[in-house]
């Protein structure tokens, strides 16, 4: 007996875009799953089930939001939340994989498994031409080849030591230029400091250590709003 296959995660849906998207065009949930049933062969589709997706309830298949967008004469990426996988970022773009696989340079086997386990291995080269087929910012494309765990920790050393040291190996890690690297992690450390010690002369030391946590756990969304500012 054949192992059943293993289902794909569903990309992140945006049910009120959904059900504005079909409002604008004066729709009802029936004229929706009408149409679904009858153009793209999803017999199960009721109009209940599309009150669900826009309910937020459950989340429409791969198939079933293709369909979605179909009827609804939409993009892929109008009716997907904000994506932060590698799959997630192609489906948005309604991309097939072989689509990416072939623009990028892999074999398909070997671009489906990144997908399928989130990490990519692609060389320098192969990362830029993802960038342009997805249309990646920095940020997602950081996000996406496994490098914002590694930012994420120089940038905290970067805030609680001499910044200057770590100047380089930012620059290293992003294509971002040198002076504004300086400037950012410059600006960054004088944030801390200056919150930790405004902690502490309101309060304990332990209220100081929480404002200290609060804002190193969000120091990556930090950086990219002090270099979007900054450059």
């Amino acid at each position: 007996m054949q192992p059943l296959p293993t289902p794909q995660p569903t990309p992140p849906f945006n049910a009120p875009a959904a059900r504005e998207l079909r409002t604008a065009l004066g729709m009802g949930p029936e004229h929706v799953a009408y149409g679904m049933r009858t153009s793209y062969g999803l017999p199960h589709v009721t109009p209940a089930l599309v009150v669900d997706w826009e309910a937020g309830s459950v989340a429409p298949s791969n198939a079933e939001l293709t369909a979605l967008a179909g009827v609804l004469w939409c993009s892929m990426s109008e009716l997907i939340g904000t994506p932060r996988t590698l799959r997630e970022h192609r489906i948005a773009r309604g991309l097939a994989a072989q689509d990416v696989a072939r623009a990028v340079g892999l074999e398909l086997l070997a671009y489906q498994r990144m997908e399928e386990h989130d990490e990519w291995r692609g060389s320098g080269r192969q990362s830029s031409a993802l960038a342009k087929v997805l249309d990646l910012s920095l940020p997602d494309l950081v996000t996406i080849t496994g490098r914002e765990v590694k930012l994420a920790e120089l940038l905290r050393r970067a805030c609680c030591t001499r910044w200057q040291a770590y100047v380089r190996p930012v620059s290293k890690l992003l294509p971002l230029r040198r002076r504004l690297v300086e400037e950012v992690l410059h600006s960054l450390h004088t944030e801390y400091q200056r919150q930790m010690a405004a902690a502490l002369r309101r309060s304990v030391g332990a209220a100081a250590d929480d404002a200290g946590r609060d804002f190193l756990d969000r120091i990556v969304d930090h950086f990219w709003s002090t270099v979007q500012r900054n450059g």
